[in-house]
């Protein structure tokens, strides 16, 4: 992660805009150190992308400003900004072959034919593809199209990297490659990224911090495990994997966290902060969840609970448990030990449960 005192190569002050009556982007901040990779993470319809269409200046801004390299970019066309973006489409031209491709900012930038091709033969190199040269955009796969997307953006030397869903199209097995070697690219160029994607694996795997919009609004961001970890709003809470969310009863507060009551047991959760005695909203995650047979554990947080529905993928178990009245989630390695009706008693992990808020 950039160190707090590392210059901001971008920086996104409380921008907004808006389409009609819509409220696409609302006072949205956050910045960028250099050699920072940082992802926007959301549903369908959260700003992520309008965002990013901001930043690249293909979007005007409606309020707010960006700053770039300590430049404002309001108001500027996109050839004016010092930023290139990869799509997810990749937007290679067929008719130029893939050497042509990744110079082709080159010369738009005024670089010589020689110097042009020089650079481009360097970016080829440090993306794998120094044999494909002269080879046809039409004649590579996703993976390769991808590289060469990504070599044509970089051969600019931007100040900041916009990647719009750019392992989007490809393959899961291909994509988590990708992930990695791209991170890795950015990473040995210290280039300063801005991500998009509604992938949370794709964010976390790539990112060193990850941003999370709804609703047009920043809701939280942070590094992955601790957005994962200390989610700050429910929103946050559910949309980052699976979870149960109980209101709890404070029973007693202190520096490493609160006794609640829940669903007739008591367990103890995390908080940032000692909370005052009274109602709290508490977050569960599935591998929090421990199941056994009855007697099995000496002090159970539940006893008499019902096992609802089994779901094995393979590698893990999934199960949805009946306690008093609500229905919560657990997983666990390996096959099944229970079956639908089985009754169980749950207990939880120490350092589990975390107060949202």
């Amino acid at each position: 992660m950039t160190p707090p005192d590392s210059p901001r190569d971008l920086v996104i002050d409380a921008v907004s805009k808006t389409y009609g009556a819509t409220l696409a982007v609302d006072r949205v901040s956050l910045e960028v150190g250099h050699g920072e990779i940082v992802a926007i993470l959301g549903p369908s319809g959260s700003g992520k992308t309008t965002l990013l269409g901001m930043v690249s200046g293909r979007l005007g801004l409606d309020g707010g400003d960006i700053r770039i390299a300590g430049r404002s970019i309001a108001g500027l066309p996109p050839d004016r900004i010092d930023a290139a973006t990869v799509f997810q489409d990749y937007a290679l031209f067929p008719h130029l072959n893939v050497l042509e491709n990744i110079g082709f900012g080159l010369r738009m930038k005024g670089l010589g034919k020689a110097e042009t091709r020089v650079a481009a033969l360097k970016m080829l190199e440090l993306v794998g593809l120094g044999d494909f040269a002269e080879r046809a955009v039409t004649q590579l796969s996703g993976g390769q199209k991808q590289r060469v997307a990504t070599a044509r953006a970089l051969a600019v030397q931007p100040a900041v990297l916009l990647l719009d869903e750019p392992l989007g199209a490809l393959d899961r097995q291909i994509r988590q490659r990708l992930q990695r070697e791209l991170a890795g690219l950015l990473r040995e160029l210290k280039m300063t990224a801005l991500l998009v994607t509604h992938d949370q694996e794709e964010a976390f795997a790539m990112a060193d911090r990850v941003a999370i919009m709804q609703a047009g609004r920043l809701e939280q961001i942070d590094a992955p495990g601790e957005l994962y970890r200390w989610p700050r709003t429910e929103f946050v809470a559910t949309f980052l994997g699976a979870g149960s969310l109980l209101d709890a009863r404070c029973l007693a507060s202190d520096a490493a966290g609160l006794a609640c009551e829940a669903l007739g047991g008591q367990f103890s959760a995390r908080c940032r902060a000692p909370a005052a005695s009274g109602q709290v909203r508490v977050l569960i995650r599935p591998e929090q969840l421990r199941i056994a047979c009855p007697g099995e554990w000496p002090a159970p947080v539940w006893r008499g609970a019902r096992i609802a529905e089994v779901v094995n993928s393979g590698e893990v178990t999934r199960y949805r448990v009946e306690i008093a009245g609500a229905t919560l989630e657990s997983v666990a390695l390996g096959p099944p030990r229970f079956v639908p009706g089985e009754e169980v008693d749950c207990t939880l992990e120490p350092d589990g449960p975390v107060v949202i808020g």
